[in-house]
């Protein structure tokens, strides 16, 4: 089976990882948007514009399912793409969120929601949190995150300086950390640690990983052969396979 991720950038890897580990498909196509990313700071309108382009992108490569590794895709242009796309497009929120109900069963559970503005601004996540019983939910935009990824300055003094801007308010560490944007499972570690590993962290790679399994019935092939990858950028496809490189290491 041949599956394409789409992204705006270099965060969707951190869903392809979880993929590849899983073994679940014969070929990916990877596709980032570099030339345009952030996603998050633009408005709605230049979202689905964006994200047409891109599904115009996969019709060449015939793929059989695409997913949606951008939770601001996901969250603004998922049912366009859907009307437009003969095959499956699965996005990232609705994992996430079942992975919530399937962790946290404690309803009154503190749960906090890091992503882009555009993500937080959506209330997507909030919404069908709220729907699901949660009550105590909090949306935190924090997109100086993504740029810091897209850069490769995650090890920096940048990172700290800009978590203690983002986190400083936030006196307790919530029971449940939802990373809602596929670049920040790259810095992940940074983020438990900031609140002490006291959080439980989840994002869309895991979630993903699930919800393709139970929901699509897709089952994890078990023989040792490995996943033919590709590649495609819209501007300097040499970083992103160089990032990639870094963060599959041996995929």
């Amino acid at each position: 089976m041949k599956a394409g991720i789409f992204d705006s950038g270099v965060g969707g890897l951190s869903v392809l990882k979880n993929i590849l580990n899983a073994n679940l498909f014969d070929e990916i196509i990877y596709y980032g948007d570099t030339a345009r990313v952030p996603y998050g700071v633009k408005d709605k309108e230049t979202i689905i514009n964006f994200s047409l382009e891109a599904l115009d992108f996969f019709v060449p490569h015939q793929v059989d399912m695409l997913i949606i590794a951008c939770n601001t895709v996901s969250a603004y242009a998922l049912e366009e793409m859907k009307k437009k796309s003969p095959i499956p497009i699965i996005g990232v929120i609705e994992p996430g969120i079942e992975a919530v109900q399937n962790k946290i069963k404690d309803k009154n559970a503190s749960i906090l929601i890091i992503a882009t503005q555009a993500t937080i601004r959506s209330k997507t996540y909030q919404n069908k949190l709220f729907q699901s019983g949660y009550r105590h939910i909090k949306g935190l935009a924090t997109g100086l995150f993504v740029p810091i990824v897209e850069e490769g300055v995650e090890d920096s003094e940048i990172l700290d300086v800009t978590m203690r801007h983002y986190f400083s308010s936030i006196l307790t560490p919530p029971e449940a950390i939802i990373l809602g944007c596929t670049h920040f499972p790259l810095i992940a570690d940074k983020i438990s640690q900031f609140f002490n590993n006291k959080s439980l962290l989840i994002h869309s790679g895991e979630a993903i990983v699930q919800h393709l399994c139970h929901n699509h019935s897709i089952k994890q092939n078990q023989a040792s052969k490995q996943t033919k990858l590709k590649f495609y950028a819209s501007s300097n496809p040499s970083s992103l396979e160089k990032t990639a490189q870094k963060w599959l290491k041996n995929f």
